[in-house]
């Protein structure tokens, strides 16, 4: 039973490590981070005046807005997003060695 376990333990680690280090799941994954990030980026909030301001803080509230959109929060989001994606995929094959385990100790009760 030891064994078995060891076993189901050793696979889980080695299929983590492939999630993190290998390049085939690291380019999909970039892929579904940047298209997720994009569709994050598009979905960004606009902010509308109540009043009317004057040109000058109107134009300096604006660059702010684009300066943030366009060079500050894409690779936030896509860093976020990664690490979201990694821990999904770890906890699904957390999951599994979960039922693996619990496959091994016997038949379910019914």
């Amino acid at each position: 039973m030891k064994q078995k376990f060891a076993k189901a333990l050793h696979t889980y680690r080695k299929d983590v490590f492939r999630v993190d280090h290998d390049p085939v799941e690291l380019s999909e994954l970039t892929k579904e981070s940047l298209h997720i990030s994009e569709e994050t980026l598009d979905n960004a909030y606009h902010y509308h005046f109540h009043k009317l301001p004057d040109a000058s803080r109107t134009e300096i509230i604006n660059m702010i807005n684009n300066y943030t959109l366009e060079a500050l929060l894409p690779p936030i989001i896509e860093k976020i997003t990664t690490r979201q994606l990694i821990l999904e995929k770890k906890l699904d094959l957390l999951v599994s060695l979960l039922e693996n385990a619990l496959d091994k100790i016997g038949p379910e009760d019914s």
